[in-house]
């Protein structure tokens, strides 16, 4: 049997650590178009200014972030 590497659904922003859409082109929240798949992890935020996690992470806007960018 062929081994099936499964692909990760989104890639991440370098800059912000946005989790975006493979197709995407430009980065929602920051503007960059340096992009990665090299990530791990994920957090989904729902409102920043409540979020222990997103103050942590110094996230301000609601989303869905890698934790860890390469």
């Amino acid at each position: 049997m062929p081994v099936r590497i499964r692909r990760k659904p989104f890639k991440a922003c370098r800059k912000c650590r946005l989790l975006v859409s493979r197709e995407a082109e430009v980065c929602p929240y920051c503007g960059s178009r340096d992009f990665t798949e090299d990530w791990e992890g994920m957090v989904i935020v729902i409102d920043p200014g409540r979020s222990e996690i997103a103050k942590i992470l110094e996230i301000k806007k609601p989303g869905r972030y890698a934790l860890r960018v390469r």
